[in-house]
């Protein structure tokens, strides 16, 4: 599957009905025994609620006859149903608001631990922002249905035949009449329910659609603010307000005339029925007075519960809507599925034998641009080998093979004689220490953010790996140290500093092979020295992969690669390349001039 359509809807089969919340409601399954007592107490508060109308015809036509002693019996009935019905309602309204709670944060956790594994690749053709509206917003609105509109529904639905029943034991003719007004109630839900399903999916993206562009500007608040792009940024946001507001109105203009429609003809026909109630009350052989308020009260109950599940309905096609945009998260497949076998460590302590055999790689979302051509490079353990080129050449992708963030079209990427494709993805990416070109930090503490590659390190490898980093001295100075906080990204730290904790994070993962791109570029002389010294006192300890630009990081490398166009043109020691390398001539000239 191409990753770019993963996520699109329009691709998917329209949702007609409200199977599309199974998924959701498969994830209340482990929790059968509060189901069962929820499940318990809506039976039970139903029941009470519609025996109240039998208490009130005994109360009715016990007050009729004049009789105390009839009194005494339907008075302590009624007190006894009210009694059940406050304890019923208590149990419904904890137990399901629970389910509601707990199958929210499990249905999170789901996607999350889903989506967490899919490849680098589904995260370019659909937003992380996107991705966490559907986590978030969607997922409250499951909340809101599954502890609450469920309830409500599975409830009214009980009232209603319930009270259809109830209305046929009281009077047979009366409740044929009703019941011959109940197809004209129920068309409306079907036709207005079709609609407000179909808006509900359109505002849940619109919504989404909000949530993206206002965490994407803020996030780049420092290019925002700089271009004096504010206003700007502000009329697009309101746009997309906009948008989601005009559909949010089209939805709730289709739920208020579904609700006006079936209340105004449900208790259309509970008006005409107490006219005609009241003469029949009158006439020799009508029912009592109790038996008419019994009936009204059931009627009523009936077009309340009509107007309730018409209500609810919709809600349901809402969480329709979020379960099909969950579902989605959790049917992306992964382009990388993991292998079976466990990297060979053995082969020499030194570090890896990296291969590249005939590799040739394009991107799934660009399948006709080829980054990388029928590439050949053999580095053995312990050695270093630094990576020039121009920019677009194709240096960080082999970065991206090397780990399976992505897979070659063709040929293979070989470590320790293994096709990286059969292996384990943790076991191969455990021999790696990845430090990125931007430096990757999150919202935390500086211990916490080393401790990211491996939480099993002491203290003292920490202080270790730091001085390694050469990042030491600006810990230290800094007042709570390695409890100091960081804002997301990194807040707080220069670029340098940045640059140097991740590769000290990078070190404390105590990789086999050490993959480097761009370190230097955001560190200023003094620092790239200390870096260059680091990388030094590792060289031949684990083998080294190291992309740069600035030359004067690559020099002491055991081998320089040139790429250019996704090929390697030239390979050799600095002073070789130097000799045999017009591109590398080139770029020596423009940095070592003097």
């Amino acid at each position: 599957m191409n990753a770019s359509a993963e996520l699109k809807a329009s691709e998917l089969p329209p949702a007609r009905s409200l199977s599309r919340l199974r998924p959701a409601l498969e994830f209340v399954a482990p929790y059968k025994a509060q189901v069962a007592i929820a499940g318990g107490a809506l039976l039970t508060t139903a029941a009470a609620t519609l025996a109240i109308g039998q208490g009130m015809r005994l109360l009715i036509d016990g007050t009729d006859t004049s009789a105390s002693s009839l009194l005494t019996n339907p008075s302590l009935l009624f007190t006894v149903l009210v009694a059940v019905l406050i304890a019923g309602t208590f149990l419904r309204f904890y137990f399901v608001s629970w389910l509601g709670e707990r199958v929210t944060a499990d249905i999170r956790a789901a996607v999350f631990a889903h989506i967490i594994h899919l490849h680098p690749g589904f995260f370019e053709s659909n937003a992380p922002s996107e991705i966490q509206s559907r986590i978030t917003t969607d997922t409250t609105l499951l909340q809101t249905v599954i502890g609450s509109s469920v309830s409500i529904a599975l409830r009214n639905i009980l009232m209603f035949f319930g009270g259809i029943a109830l209305m046929f034991v009281t009077n047979a003719t009366m409740s044929v009449l009703v019941l011959s007004g109940v197809p004209l109630v129920v068309l409306p839900v079907i036709f207005f329910g079709r609609r407000v399903r179909s808006l509900s999916r359109d505002s849940q993206d619109r919504l989404a659609d909000v949530g993206s562009y206002a965490g994407e500007s803020l996030r780049q608040i420092k290019v925002v603010q700089a271009f004096n792009r504010q206003e700007g940024d502000i009329s697009r946001f309101l746009l997309r307000v906009e948008e989601a507001l005009a559909v949010a109105i089209k939805r709730i203009r289709q739920r208020s005339i579904l609700i006006v429609v079936v209340m105004s003809l449900a208790f259309g026909a509970v008006s005409a029925l107490v006219q005609y109630g009241g003469a029949s009350v009158a006439s020799v052989g009508g029912p009592t007075s109790g038996e008419m308020a019994a009936f009204i009260f059931y009627a009523v109950i009936v077009a309340g519960s009509l107007g309730a599940i018409s209500e609810v309905w919709s809600d349901l096609q809402r969480a329709a809507g979020a379960t099909e945009r969950l579902a989605e998260l959790l049917a992306a497949p992964s382009l990388i599925r993991d292998g079976t076998k466990v990297l060979d460590a053995s082969v020499d302590s030194a570090g890896v034998d990296l291969r590249f055999n005939q590799v040739s790689f394009s991107y799934p979302t660009n399948p006709d641009k080829t980054v990388i051509k029928a590439l050949n490079l053999h580095v053995s353990p312990g050695e270093m080998i630094a990576i020039v080129g121009p920019s677009g050449a194709g240096k960080s992708t082999l970065f991206d093979l090397v780990q399976r963030f992505y897979d070659p079209s063709n040929g293979a990427v070989v470590v320790n004689g293994q096709d990286v494709r059969e292996l384990q993805l943790t076991s191969l990416r455990q021999a790696f220490g990845w430090v990125p070109q931007d430096a990757a930090l999150f919202a935390g503490s500086i211990k916490e953010n080393l401790a990211y590659s491996n939480s099993a390190i002491s203290e003292a490898e920490i202080y270790t790996a730091l001085e390694q980093a050469h990042a030491l001295d600006f810990i230290e100075t800094l007042a709570d140290g390695l409890a100091t906080r960081l804002g997301e990204g990194g807040v707080g730290l220069s670029g340098g500093q940045k640059q140097r904790l991740i590769i000290a994070r990078a070190l404390l993962a105590k990789p086999s092979c050490l993959l480097l791109d761009e370190v230097t570029s955001a560190l200023d002389a003094e620092s790239e020295s200390a870096i260059r010294s680091s990388i030094q006192q590792l060289q031949g300890r684990m083998t080294i992969l190291v992309i740069a630009h600035r030359l004067s990081t690559v020099r002491q490398a055991d081998r320089i690669v040139v790429m250019r166009k996704g090929e390697i043109i030239a390979q050799g020691t600095h002073a070789e390349l130097l000799e045999t390398s017009k591109l590398y001539q080139r770029y020596s000239a423009m940095q070592f001039a003097s």
